[in-house]
Order: structure tokens, then sequence, then C-alpha cells
């Protein structure tokens, strides 16, 4: 039996947490024979629902948790780890300007950040989910110099996921029939859903994307608006954000990251541009298509850019160049 490793959730009492925190204890995400030491971090005024929360996951009688940590202390939470799911961030209330609310998660992010150079592993892999996703895990980059850049990356994929979700629906194919759509830039309104490189098996053989659909103007405009404005669209019906969705992206994010990604396969996630081959400027946290081997992503090289994709990861970049802006000045007085 191998040894346990030290996973942490923050944010554990809400809404995603509840539905992420079975499938890591029933060793989907890390392997069926992987023990694990769970944390929960939460703020002080949500310990008693947290209380709850140990208590059933006591209840599932999981035989791979071999002991299950609940705290409000980012020092008990954050000591040894293998790995730092971090969800919690303060979210967007009605009224709140973006700005207002980058200002209220660059405190948590920073201090986040610093809890993770003190007390982790330097080996931790930290998977960012918490709103504005990209910005709060640079935030976290910022404040934990001694951990590699390279071990952060923030959550894109339930949007790959919707992405494919959306093909899957248009063409009756299954998900597994489709690979390879890509999510560029930043994980909010501006992000480019890419499926000129994506691949479809339909009617028994494998077809790009464009080719399968023949519907180009779709594919390049509601489409891509679906993907961009999907959690919203929940958020509406549901009266609620997206948490089993989120929860599954954050499953297939992390077990991507620790078993590596399928041959002739690339997935999307947030990660450090800099160096990155598609003319996106350094030092921001951009999604990016990865292949992930021994634990450790690359950017995909040699994809061809055509003039309208260009314009859309400009775009995005953009933004997130703006936010970086904003998050910095915050950065320095908070």
């Amino acid at each position: 039996q191998s040894e346990p490793i030290r996973v942490l959730v923050t944010g554990a009492a809400g809404q995603i947490a509840y539905s992420l925190l079975y499938s890591i204890g029933n060793g989907s995400i890390f392997g069926k024979d992987q023990p694990l030491i769970l944390l929960l971090l939460d703020i002080t005024p949500m310990m008693g629902v947290l209380e709850g929360v140990l208590m059933e996951l006591q209840d599932c009688a999981l035989p791979l948790l071999t002991d299950i940590i609940a705290t409000d202390k980012e020092e008990v939470a954050f000591k040894d780890l293998d790995v730092a799911v971090l969800v919690g961030s303060m979210p967007r209330r009605e009224g709140m300007e973006r700005k207002d609310l980058l200002k209220a998660n660059v405190k948590i992010f920073k201090s986040q950040g610093a809890a993770l150079d003190k007390y982790a592993k330097k080996s931790v892999k930290v998977i960012v989910v918490g709103n504005p996703a990209n910005t709060n895990c640079l935030t976290a980059i910022k404040s934990a110099p001694s951990i590699p850049k390279e071990n952060f990356s923030c959550l894109t994929r339930l949007d790959h996921n919707r992405a494919i979700g959306q093909i899957v629906l248009k063409l009756g194919v299954t998900a597994k029939d489709v690979k390879n759509v890509i999510i560029w830039g930043n994980h909010s309104s501006t992000q480019y859903p890419d499926v000129s490189h994506a691949k479809v098996k339909f009617q028994g053989k494998e077809v790009g994307v464009y080719e399968a659909l023949k519907d180009d103007s779709w594919l390049k405009g509601e489409f891509i608006t679906t993907v961009q404005q999907r959690g919203a669209a929940v958020i509406k019906a549901r009266k609620l954000s997206s948490a089993m969705s989120a929860a599954k992206a954050i499953g297939d994010h992390i077990r991507d990251i620790w078993f590596g990604t399928p041959e002739g396969e690339f997935v999307s996630m947030g990660v450090i541009s800099d160096g990155n081959p598609y003319g996106v400027p350094d030092d921001l946290l951009y999604s990016f298509p990865v292949v992930i081997e021994n634990k450790t992503w690359k950017i995909v090289e040699g994809l061809t850019i055509n003039d309208f994709s260009r314009e859309k990861m400009d775009l995005t970049a953009k933004e997130l160049t703006e936010e970086k802006e904003n998050a910095f000045e915050y950065l320095s007085s908070a």
C-alpha cells in the first residue's frame, strides 16, 4: 500500500466541494489504491456547515480516506500538501463590479499563496477554481515564489467539457468521440472555444469537426457564445451556479495531471504563458491546449492559427492583461 497523499480542498463547505469530495474520496481521481488524507478548509462562519460535510464523509466509510481534517486555519490546511484544490473564493454579489471582485480575491489568494510557500511541499500541485480563476492563480503564483510556476494551473476544463457537450448535441455522437477542442484565454465571457483542430469519430471515421458539421456560421457564432455564456445560463435556470459539472471538470483536470493525457489528445488548462509559441504575452495565466506526462504539462506546439482565431485569442489576452494590472495594484497594498 502506498503512502497517503495530502489533498486540500478550500471552500470545502460550498456547493462545488460537496460534489467533488466524494469523487476524491472514492478513488476515481487519484486511483483506486491511493490512500488519502483529506484536508477541508473554509472560513470560520462556515465551520458548522463544514462539520456536517465532515460527518457525511465519515458516514461514506470510504476505505481510501486515512484521515479527514476540517479546519479554518491555513497553517493546518496547507501543511505538507501534495495537492491543493483552491475552490473557495469571494463570489460576485449583485451590484458588484468585476474590480471589487478582484480586490476581494487578491487578498484571499495572496494569503493562500503565502501559506503554500510556507507550509506545503515544493512539489505541490495547485489547481485554482475560485473565480476570477486565471488572475487568482497568478496572484497565488506571485505569492509563492519558492514553488515552481509550472505547478500551478487554473480550471478551464469545464469550458472545454461544455464545448464538447455542444458538439455532441449537434452531431448525435458521444463525448468520447470528440477530442482536441481548445479553450484559449480567460475563464470569462471573452474565452475562445476553438474547434478548428478538434476531431470527431463520425459515421465510422475520424474527421475534423468543421468537416463533420458543415455549419461554419454556427461554429463561428452561436457555438462560441453558448460556451462563453453557459455558466450564466445555468445560474439563470438553476438559481445556483454550476456545481456538478464543475466538480466533474476538476476531477478530469486533476486526473490528467496525475496520470497524463491519452496519446494523441490534448486538453485545455490555464497555465503560465511564459515562452508560449502562440504570441500570447508572457506572465499571464492563460488557457492553452496542453499534453501532460510525468505530472508535467507542455503547451501543444505547431497548431496553425487563422485570422479569426488570432483576433479572439488577442481579445481574451487583452482582458487578462487588464485584470492582471488591476490585481497587482491591489496586491502591493493587500
